[in-house]
């Protein structure tokens, strides 16, 4: 059955952006008639009991979810096939650089500002060893054949975005984002991908590697965020971010759902609720600010 899905990286509690977008995906699935499904994206940035709290406090919103959730740190074989299968056909080559080198390195050409400029690309063999003779941990990195690649997005149309050649395993032998995403909503059978439009940029790069591991391109949504009084991302320091800061002030569950609701153009207090009178059409085009005093004005854009 056809699937939509939210995958949050257990790195701490989930602020209301987050769970914004959560709902957004929610809704985005159970009203195209497709399962819900929750993945923890716990390879990287972990907080002891963070993944736990977000589950718990997307259950408290009225979020509910297909199946069991799948963690990806239960999922390394199926990555390392991936880059296995990439590798026999000759897509990867390994990346010896440093952060740092590839920082102080010249944008790759016609690629956007950090696009990995190709360093360690045509590394010779003996190149290459005296590298690992060095010490140095080589990365996986994809070797693409195209500098752009389209997708097209519900709400932005179509958009065409630049592609390099993309780390797939870290240094560190840790699977990288942009692999495992692809990978993972493949597996499950994730065809609708909602999420923040900070991601957007970064899609043409996942899509044309979800076409050379031959796997379904999902179709994309990307909603606007929530940002602070500045126009920024949200974080701790901007007050009653989260569910439990806004527990903290008296705010209920639905209080919180209600503010949400009302950011979309929506009177409801419950998900349920909100479901009924929903239509993407309608999302507002631009970010929503979220004022020190944790309340969603809807006349406030950046």
């Amino acid at each position: 059955m056809p699937a939509g899905r939210y995958a949050p990286s257990p790195s701490g509690e989930l602020h209301l952006g987050n769970l914004r977008t959560a709902i957004l995906a929610w809704l985005f699935a159970r009203t195209t008639e497709r399962e819900f499904l929750l993945r923890v994206d716990d390879l990287d940035r972990v907080r002891p009991g963070a993944a736990e709290t977000q589950l718990a406090d997307l259950a408290a919103i009225g979020i509910d979810w297909d199946g069991p959730v799948v963690w990806q740190s239960e999922r390394l074989p199926g990555y390392a096939a991936a880059v296995a299968e990439l590798t026999a056909a000759g897509r990867t080559y390994e990346c010896f650089c440093t952060r740092r080198e590839i920082q102080q390195a010249a944008t790759a050409p016609h690629g956007p500002m950090g696009a990995y400029p190709g360093t360690c690309r045509e590394l010779t063999e003996t190149e290459r060893a005296r590298r690992r003779a060095e010490g140095r941990r080589a990365a996986i990195r994809l070797r693409a054949e195209v500098a752009e690649f389209e997708v097209v997005d519900l709400l932005h149309g179509r958009y065409r975005g630049a592609v390099d050649d993309l780390v797939l395993r870290r240094g560190d032998g840790v699977p990288a984002y942009n692999l495992t995403v692809v990978v993972d909503d493949a597996a499950q059978g994730v065809d609708q991908v909602v999420r923040g439009d900070d991601l957007l940029p970064s899609t043409p790069r996942q899509a044309y590697l979800a076409e050379l591991l031959g796997l379904a391109v999902p179709t994309y949504a990307h909603v606007p965020l929530v940002l602070n009084a500045e126009g920024k991302r949200l974080a701790k320091r901007d007050g009653a971010v989260t569910l439990s800061d806004q527990r903290a002030k008296g705010n209920t569950p639905e209080d919180v759902v209600s503010a949400i609701a009302a950011s979309l153009g929506y009177t409801a207090r419950t998900t349920a609720e909100l479901r009924e009178v929903f239509d993407a059409a309608r999302i507002p085009g631009k970010p929503w600010i979220l004022e020190p005093d944790g309340l969603f004005r809807p006349d406030r854009c950046p």
